[in-house]
């Protein structure tokens, strides 16, 4: 008999989030999840994560957007997208004919804004729950600069939090000192889950031309080289908070999702992974299975956390 796979990213909440199985694509690596379609059956997944969304259409920055480094890569984007009013009118309807759920990240220039967006999304079809982006380091303004501030941070939550009844995910930069500190303030003004980790800045050197890379110097590094990075933080997080965690940051196959899994994280993301590999959650979700099959494991929920200390009495 297979391993059942279901997991419960909202526990409590007005409006559940219980996933088929724990396995997702990251925000901003699967686009609106058309495209993935084509390869295949996105229904097979936990959830599908679309790209972040902002108040108003963005063209991204300039180009060159992405550099190859060792064991990774540096990004650049800078929340290219629709805007939130065409994700309303033009992308929601087709999610609402699919039989998964659909996380929609969310990117506020202020806190407020966050809480606006999360009015606007509230109760339209085809929107299972929302994913604050409060970690993007490839803009100006908003992003990791609302990130980097744990008062700032529970401002915007609270305000998606009060302007919405869809379980509100918070996406975390490891870009700060006290992560756990930050997931805490998160969790007391009402996230349902934390997502950890978003990227890391990184630089790379054009040595012939003597310049950055990447037109604004720096860039957030996604890949295996942040794996461990990732892990230790998510290990960090689900010691601190009761809310499910979200593990993100190099996972490419199975046993990295166990790895996230057994450090304390409910469910997980495949990101970089699906540039080489479109069919990469996939897999890595197959692989998962696979892993619980051959040692016997009933329930994936069995695993979870299994690596964090026993609390104290």
């Amino acid at each position: 008999m297979p391993p059942l796979l279901a997991v419960d990213l909202a526990p409590g909440a007005k409006n559940s989030l219980v996933l088929r199985n724990p396995v997702m694509p990251a925000s901003g690596t699967f686009s609106w999840g058309l495209e993935f379609a084509r390869h295949f059956d996105v229904n097979a997944l936990g959830a599908v994560v679309s790209k972040g969304v902002t108040m108003v259409a963005r063209q991204g920055n300039p180009q060159p957007r992405v550099a190859e480094t060792p064991a990774g890569m540096l990004n650049s984007i800078g929340l290219q997208n629709i805007g939130i009013k065409k994700c309303i009118s033009e992308m929601a309807p087709i999610w609402a004919r699919w039989d998964v759920p659909v996380i929609v990240n969310i990117a506020g220039d202020t806190p407020e804004e966050f809480g606006e967006m999360a009015r606007m999304l509230d109760g339209v079809p085809g929107v299972a729950a929302l994913e604050l982006n409060i970690s993007c380091p490839n803009v100006d303004i908003g992003g990791i600069e609302i990130g980097q501030n744990v008062e700032a941070a529970g401002r915007a939550v609270r305000s998606a939090v009060r302007n919405t009844d869809l379980p509100v995910i918070v996406k975390l930069t490891p870009n700060i000192t006290d992560p756990v500190g930050l997931a805490v303030a998160c969790e007391r003004e009402g996230a349902a889950a934390i997502c950890a980790i978003n990227t890391v800045l990184g630089l790379a050197i054009d040595t012939r031309r003597r310049a950055p890379v990447l037109p604004r110097a720096r860039g957030g590094l996604s890949g295996p080289a942040i794996k461990p990075i990732a892990l230790r933080i998510v290990y960090d997080v689900a010691r601190a908070v009761r809310i499910p965690v979200i593990g993100c940051g190099g996972i490419s196959s199975g046993e990295d999702a166990v790895e996230f899994l057994m450090a304390g994280a409910t469910a997980v993301q495949v990101g970089t992974a699906t540039f080489a590999n479109p069919r990469a959650p996939l897999d890595v979700l197959e692989g998962l299975a696979r892993w619980l099959e051959e040692r016997g494991i009933a329930d994936v929920n069995e695993i979870i956390g299994c690596a964090l200390p026993e609390p104290v009495a």
